[in-house]
C-alpha cells in the first residue's frame, strides 16, 4: 500500500510533508575493540571476583564488537569528578557537532545561514549556554535563528528531535530546520559504581554524533531525492519513571537501567505501532524499512518478537550496535543514514522508532 498526502485542515488542498535533505553521522577518532575495553575496565576498577565475572559476561553478550570514545582510553582513569568529565564533554561535543553539522549542510547544498530552527539533543553532559549557542558564530547561524535544546530524553531524543522538526516545518513550509544529537556516554563512566546497571552500561554505550537537515515542502535545495517525514507519535508509559535515566551524584552521572524495560516493550509496543499505523490507514505489512534504535540485544529481540519482523528487517540496527555500540540519541540517526544509503525505491514506507527515559517511545513514519 502506498501513502498519499492528506488535505490540510479546512483547505481542501493536498500538502507535501517535510523532507529529510541529509543525515550525517560522525564518530570520535578513538576506536577500540570490545575486548580491549573489557580488559581496561577490569584493570581500572576494584571489582570482586563475582563482579568481574559478570562484567566479562555482559561485555561478551552485548553484541558490541567495537566502540568509539571521546578520549584516548588511557585518559579515563584521570577523570576525578563531574567537573573534569563535563569539561571533556564540552570540548569533544563541540568538535563533533561542528563536524556533523558542516557535513550535513554540505550534503544538503545549504549553508548555516539558511537554518531557521535548530534542535540540539544531548543528555551525557551539561552545557549552559547550549552547544548550538556556543557554535553559532563559528558555524555561521543567523542571529535570529530559533533554538530548542533537548536534555533528558536520552536514547529517544534522536527520534523525538526528528518529530519536533516535522512539527515545526509542517506549519512553516518555506523554512529549513536542523537536528543535532551528540552523546559522549563514556564520559559518564563511574569507576566506583559496581551496580549491575553500571556493568551493563559499560558493555553497551559508545560516543558519537549526528546531524539532520530537513526542509519544508516549499523550500527547495539542490540535494538528492531524500525521504519525507509523514507523521509522528509520542508515547509516555505510566509508572515507569525509574526504568531509565541518571542519578546525579557528586562524582557524576550514575546510570539507572531497570530490568523491566523489555517487559514494557513486550506489553505496549505492538499495540502502539498498530494504532499509529492504523490512524494513517496502514499496517505493519505496509512497512518495508524498520529503522530501530539499537538499545541492546534484549531490547532488539523483544522488538523483533513483538512486531513479528522478518530476520533481515533489523540488520542495519544490529550492524550499528556491533560497530559503534549504543550511541544514545544519535544511534537511530546513524541507522537512518545507513538506510538512506541503501536507496530504497521511491514510495517505500518506513517506521523509525526509539525508546528512552520516561519511560517513553517515539514513532516516525517515513516515505522515501
Amino acid at each position: 500500500m502506498s501513502w498519499t498526502p492528506s488535505p490540510v485542515a479546512g483547505s481542501g488542498e493536498l500538502w507535501e510533508p517535510p523532507r529529510v535533505a541529509s543525515v550525517r553521522g560522525v564518530l570520535p577518532k578513538n576506536r577500540y575493540e570490545q575486548a580491549t575495553l573489557t580488559d581496561a575496565l577490569i584493570d581500572w576498577t576494584l571489582l570482586g571476583e563475582e563482579r568481574r565475572r559478570l562484567l566479562r559476561q555482559f561485555h561478551a553478550n552485548s553484541a558490541v564488537r567495537s566502540r568509539h570514545l571521546a578520549l584516548p582510553l588511557e585518559e579515563y582513569p584521570k577523570l576525578t569528578g563531574l567537573g573534569q568529565a563535563n569539561d571533556a564533554y564540552l570540548a569533544a561535543a563541540l568538535e563533533l557537532v561542528e563536524e556533523a553539522v558542516t557535513g550535513a549542510l554540505d550534503e544538503a547544498s545549504l549553508k548555516a545561514a539558511d537554518i531557521d530552527f535548530v534542535v540540539c539533543a544531548s543528555t551525557t553532559g551539561i552545557a549552559t549556554p547550549s552547544l548550538d549557542a556556543r557554535l553559532a558564530d563559528r558555524l555561521g547561524f543567523r542571529p535570529e535563528v530559533k533554538r530548542m535544546p533537548l536534555h533528558g530524553l536520552g536514547c529517544v531524543a534522536g527520534a523525538a528531535g526528528l518529530a519536533r522538526l516535522h512539527d515545526y516545518l509542517l506549519h512553516r513550509p518555506d523554512q529549513v530546520a536542523l537536528l543535532v544529537a551528540v552523546e559522549l556516554c563514556s564520559l559518564t563512566l563511574q569507576l566506583s559504581d559496581d551496580s549491575l546497571p553500571a556493568l551493563i552500561g559499560s558493555a553497551l554505550f559508545g560516543d558519537g554524533a549526528a546531524a539532520v537537515v530537513m526542509t519544508g515542502a516549499d523550500r527547495c535545495c539542490a540535494a538528492g531525492r531524500g525521504s519525507r517525514i509523514l507523521a509522528t507519535r509520542s508515547r509516555l508509559y505510566p509508572g515507569t519513571e525509574r526504568l531509565m535515566g541518571w542519578d546525579v551524584t557528586d562524582s557524576g552521572f550514575n546510570i539507572v537501567l531497570g530490568h523491566g524495560i523489555p517487559a514494557v516493550i513486550e506489553r505496549y509496543l505492538a499495540e502502539d505501532v498498530d494504532r499509529f499505523l492504523a490512524d494513517h490507514h496502514l499496517s505493519r505489512r505496509d512497512i518495508d524499512r524498520w529503522v530501530c534504535h539499537p538499545g541492546g540485544p534484549k531490547v532488539l529481540r523483544t522488538i523483533e518478537d513483538r512486531l513479528e519482523l522478518p530476520s533481515a528487517a533489523t540488520d542495519l540496527t544490529w550492524r550499528s550496535l556491533s560497530e559503534i555500540g549504543n550511541v544514545s540519541s544519535a544511534s537511530v540517526l546513524h541507522v537512518l543514514r545507513d538506510t538512506n544509503r541503501q536507496e530504497p525505491p521511491p514510495g517505500t514506507l518506513g517506521l523509525l522508532m526509539a525508546v528512552g527515559p520516561g519511560f517513553c517511545a517515539e514513532f516516525v513514519l517515513v516515505r522515501w
